[in-house]
Order: C-alpha cells, then sequence, then structure tokens
C-alpha cells in the first residue's frame, strides 16, 4: 500500500465553478515532499472554504484502482490528480476504509473522516453527462482525512494502518448513509469523534425520527 502522487492545485477564476466562481480541483503531482498541516497539504488551494474547507476535509485521498475501473467506464484516460485528489493510492481499499482508521503516511498520521460527495464543481469540470448520477451509483467516492499529527510525505511513501475501529462505518457505507440509507447513517452517528457534518445529514434524512 503507498502514495503513488501527491497531487496540489491552485485557486483559479472559473465561471462554471458554482456559486463561488473559483476552485482548485484541477491537481497537479509535485515532485518534492511536502508538508502536511491541519488545514491540508501545504500548496494546494481551495475555491470553497465552506464546502470543502475544515480539518475534516484537510486531505482527499483517491485509488489509482478506481481511476482504472472509470477508465474503462468512460472510455478516456485519466491522471493522477483528475477527481481533484491530494494522494492517489495504490495497493489500498479506499472505500472500504472504515470512518475514524488511521493512516502513518511518511511522517503524518491522517484519520479516515467521510466520504467525497460530489458537486456542481467536480460534475462541470468532469464534463460527463450524468456525472453527479454516475458517480454516486458506482460507489467509488473516496476519502476525506482529517490530519492528526503533521509531518512531510511524498510519492512512494507507504500506507501503514496504524488504527482500525472495530465494527466501524466503511466510507463506502458513509457515502450511501448520505444519499439515504437510515440504517447505515444511524450506525455513522454513533461514530465516535464523527464529523458535525452528519447531524446536518441526519436532520435532512432522518427529521424527527433521529
Amino acid at each position: 500500500m503507498r502514495v503513488i502522487s501527491v497531487n496540489v492545485g491552485k485557486v483559479v477564476d472559473a465561471p462554471w465553478a458554482g456559486k463561488t466562481g473559483r476552485t482548485a480541483i484541477d491537481k497537479a503531482p509535485v515532485l518534492d515532499r511536502v508538508e502536511v498541516r491541519p488545514e491540508g497539504v501545504a500548496g494546494d488551494g481551495r475555491g470553497d472554504l465552506v464546502n470543502h474547507g475544515g480539518g475534516d476535509h484537510a486531505v482527499y485521498a483517491y485509488a489509482r484502482e478506481d481511476y482504472d475501473w472509470w477508465e474503462a467506464e468512460l472510455r478516456r484516460g485519466l491522471r493522477d490528480g483528475r477527481f481533484g485528489e491530494n494522494l492517489t493510492t495504490e495497493g489500498l481499499d479506499v472505500n472500504g476504509a472504515v470512518l475514524g482508521e488511521r493512516w502513518r503516511v511518511g511522517s503524518a498520521v491522517l484519520e479516515v473522516s467521510g466520504p467525497r460527495v460530489p458537486c456542481v464543481v467536480f460534475r462541470n469540470w468532469m464534463d460527463e453527462p450524468g456525472w453527479v448520477r454516475r458517480f454516486t451509483e458506482a460507489g467509488r467516492p473516496g476519502a476525506y482525512l482529517r490530519v492528526v499529527e503533521t509531518g512531510e510525505l511524498g510519492a512512494g511513501d507507504g500506507v501503514r494502518i496504524v488504527h482500525r475501529p472495530r465494527d466501524g462505518v466503511t466510507v463506502a457505507e458513509a457515502f450511501r448513509a448520505f444519499h439515504g440509507d437510515k440504517e447505515l447513517l444511524r450506525r455513522v452517528l454513533a461514530v465516535p469523534g464523527r464529523s458535525a457534518f452528519w447531524d446536518d445529514v441526519a436532520d435532512r434524512v432522518l427529521g424527527a425520527a433521529r
């Protein structure tokens, strides 16, 4: 299990990027080792700090194996960083990772906090018919991570799972919970240290039955 690419992007003006009109989704690999801070990877911009900022969304990881699956589906090449991820991994089941699971990458420790939820920027960036629906149905969202211990990392670093909660909720299951699976959502709400984001999801999905 390793990181094959570390990717960062600069904020640019983009008329297609929703209400903010700015995005840093176009991320490209960096060759040097980079610092990982509580707010994310050094040198990586955020065009929408309301929806994509904060410690629970500090780092985004996506698996090369899932890219390979998408290349067959879309019949086009997809370079590392195309989905806007900071870490492109190999040999790691990112969607099978458990909320609260911790990875040591380089000298940093990262904790899985939840799935990536597709937005209008991602839809417009990919320019694929029905992209949000297709991405959702595929159930390969990739994982957001928070920074537990700051440090440095780079392409080629191994990923070592240093803690995995027992009987936890996987990233893929949390993605389904976001999209209305009430049983899974109740399990997410019981996860220690879960993101406050899930309270808003619970209000939407469970309402008075929460």
